[in-house]
């Protein structure tokens, strides 16, 4: 048995880090972030906030949007888990500048803000689509999968345009609708069981699927079919023409 480097997966490491240097051009955490940054107006949020000349700071809404818009990418449709999230990975400490809102503030602005975040991702995930940001790993719910083939799509008309925003806007309303459901009896252990456990089963049945089809399809190595395959180009009479030659 050959001998490698030890490593384990289960740990922590102290890091020094850039949170700008995380969000790469051309990924979809970056348009995110830049969208809510500097396009779109975020001040349809603010009448709801009464701590103009006195109380505590709010999270600013953009952090929020960005952070929860990000967890919907990866199927993550709970508060406490987002919370998780912002406390250990680094995408969302880049996002959310390293701070941590609590899960309650969370569900809070998600329960109150319902149509304006609604509309907002609408546009972002409109815009992420067009650039090709979004395929069936971001955003995949049954029956409303988006393709990755933007470039086909968004070169045809404004009624495959508004097709499209259809398909969003449900999706959007799904995981919006699903957040708030499980916001009112989650529990982060459990929720992050459920996930992991879901993940391994999909993987599990992909890989013996694809197993068997490899095992049937390929053949073994050193016991290809070449004998059969192979043909010879040599006509009968140039066959023949050769061995008079000779």
């Amino acid at each position: 048995m050959p001998k490698f480097i030890p490593y384990n997966y289960d740990q922590t490491s102290m890091v020094v880090i850039n949170f700008k240097d995380q969000l790469q051009p051309g990924t979809f955490e970056y348009a995110v972030h830049y969208l809510i940054n500097e396009k779109l107006d975020l001040s349809i949020f603010y009448p709801k906030y009464s701590n103009h000349d006195s109380g505590r700071p709010a999270y600013d809404p953009a952090i929020l949007l960005k952070i929860i818009l990000f967890a919907y990418s990866k199927g993550i449709t709970s508060s406490r888990e987002i919370q998780w999230c912002c406390e250990t990975n680094i995408i969302f400490k880049a996002l959310s500048c390293d701070t941590v809102p609590h899960f309650t503030t969370i569900a809070a602005f998600v329960s109150g803000h319902t149509s304006e975040i609604e509309h907002l991702f609408e546009q972002i995930l409109l815009i992420c689509h067009e650039q090709g940001l979004l395929g069936n790993e971001l955003f995949a719910i049954d029956g409303c999968k988006m393709s990755s083939n933007a470039a086909k799509e968004w070169s045809g008309t404004f009624k495959e345009l508004e097709e499209k925003r259809s398909k969003i806007k449900r999706l959007i309303n799904h995981h919006v609708t699903e957040h708030k459901a499980i916001d009112k009896y989650d529990s982060l252990n459990e929720e992050r069981t459920k996930r992991a456990e879901k993940a391994i089963e999909t993987l599990s049945k992909a890989h013996e699927k694809i197993n068997e089809f490899l095992k049937t399809s390929d053949p073994r190595m050193g016991q290809g079919k070449r004998k059969q395959e192979v043909k010879s180009n040599i006509t009968d009479n140039q066959s023949a023409k050769m061995t008079t030659s000779k």
